[in-house]
């Protein structure tokens, strides 16, 4: 596995592209994306092998005139960069109204740095048939499992990014891989079917397929106990989040809500909320492709900004938010590396990336034990927000009820937990010394621009927490 050689053969028609450009403008950069996404995919009645939905290959050219930034897409840069550069200076028009919602005055920074970024992988050591066979063999066992089963599949989605970034002062260049494997039952009993998952992430394929036949028993377990689980009586109540559920609630609850281009268009509440407590003073909350090793962990973002490990939250107090190179420079910040894009074809957002609460000192069974009666939420099914408001709504696939500080056999599903943002997360009293990140989808920009993450942390005690 290498660094794409497409990309590489563009290098100094990209560099000759900038040198041009900046011949009429102060800055210029390049970014060259190639991604090979696969998803291959078995069931009991079909087998497939397609490419994934972030599989592209193109350009993206960033200018600033010093008051506006200008971007222009391409699916190739050839040698006459002089043309390119003239299209480019053509299609550059911003409408006056435009320029007066800006800062005035852009000011870049362009540090002097010349690296080559990769992470291992052992892609070269499986080819498509023998990951097709493993899926194939796998779904067959799973299928063996229960006759309740009505339908079971096994995938492997393969990811390989190399991203170029030139300026005139940058010579970057990275390469990396992801796996994701994933087991899927859909069971039927007690006259009702659901369809759970568990699922497998590393950065090689021989972690996920050592891994993923072990998760079977979780599997089934959870099908059965789900087709006995029964709706939960609506109230308030202690909670423990399990790792899934307190990253969903640090994706839902301050994610989006600190994601700075929000900040720009007067869109999230949390602005005004920079050094107050939002929190309980036990609870930190970090974000950045450098903060953890997972699906959305690079080494420059699509702005060409070093990843960041940035602490959102610290003893409680809301410290900073993320930011892509446009809001920053707007809002006279440094950005701290989560300027992300959908593909060549779209701007860059302040997207998250890694973004989770970090751990505390307390013990999971010392948690279950200080509740009298409440419930375990595990699972993530969907979540949502309203920055603006700091209204959250997020839902457990399932949760295990506790009375007098034990876990019973007591399923309940689907769970809602809604609140009020600062509400929800300074009612946290516990937070557990144990740690997980997962890395298994993908994040629109409202219902659009959609981005790899991850999320997760240790488990949460949460008091008074309104459950329906």
């Amino acid at each position: 596995m290498q660094f794409s050689e497409f990309l590489e053969s563009r290098r100094e028609s990209c560099r000759a592209l900038v040198c041009e450009l900046r011949k009429t403008y102060p800055y210029a950069s390049i970014l060259g994306t190639d991604q090979k996404a696969r998803s291959i995919r078995v069931n009991k009645n079909n087998a497939a092998i397609a490419p994934g939905m972030d599989t592209e290959c193109g350009f993206v050219i960033k200018v600033s005139d010093g008051s506006v930034f200008f971007e222009y897409s391409t699916d190739d840069i050839g040698e006459d960069t002089r043309e390119l550069a003239a299209s480019i200076r053509s299609a550059f028009r911003i409408h006056e109204s435009l320029r007066g919602s800006t800062v005035g005055h852009i000011a870049l920074s362009d540090e002097p740095l010349t690296e080559s970024y990769s992470r291992p992988g052992d892609f070269d050591n499986y080819t498509q048939q023998q990951l097709l066979a493993f899926c194939r063999e796998q779904t067959a066992v799973l299928l063996g499992r229960s006759e309740n089963l009505l339908n079971a599949s096994v995938s492997i989605e393969t990811l390989e990014v190399s991203k170029l970034f030139i300026s005139p002062n940058r010579n970057l260049d990275q390469h990396y891989t992801w796996v994701n494997g994933a087991l899927v039952a859909v069971y039927r009993n007690n006259d009702k079917v659901v369809q759970v998952m568990e699922g497998s992430d590393f950065n090689t394929i021989g972690a996920v397929l050592a891994e993923l036949p072990t998760k079977m028993d979780t599997l089934m377990e959870r099908a059965h106990k789900l087709t006995l689980a029964k709706p939960i009586v609506p109230g308030v109540y202690d909670v423990i989040t399990d790792p899934s559920i307190s990253g969903l609630i640090a994706h839902e609850a301050f994610g989006h809500g600190v994601e700075m281009d929000m900040f720009v268009k007067d869109r999230a509440l949390a602005r005004e909320y920079v050094g107050k407590y939002v929190a309980s003073p036990i609870v930190g909350m970090r974000d950045g492709a450098a903060s953890a090793e997972s699906v959305a962990s690079y080494f420059f973002d699509d702005d060409g900004v070093l990843a960041g490990d940035t602490q959102i939250i610290k003893d409680g107090i809301l410290v900073t938010g993320i930011s892509d190179l446009a809001s920053a420079t707007i809002l006279g910040t440094a950005p701290t590396g989560n300027g992300r894009r959908e593909s060549t074809r779209r701007k860059a957002y302040s997207r998250m990336s890694n973004t989770f609460f970090e751990p505390g000192t307390s013990k999971l069974e010392d948690m279950i034990a200080s509740i009298n009666h409440g419930y375990m939420l595990c699972e993530p099914d969907n979540g949502m927000e309203d920055p603006k408001n700091w209204g959250i709504q997020c839902t457990a696939q399932y949760g295990i009820e506790i009375v007098d500080g034990k876990l019973t056999d007591n399923w309940v599903a689907p769970v809602v937990i809604s609140g009020y943002v600062p509400d929800l997360l300074k009612s946290i009293t516990m937070v557990s010394e144990d740690f997980k990140l997962t890395g298994a989808g993908f994040c629109g920009k409202g219902y659009k621009e959609w981005a790899r993450v991850s999320d997760g942390g240790p488990a949460l005690k949460v008091k008074g927490v309104k459950l329906g």
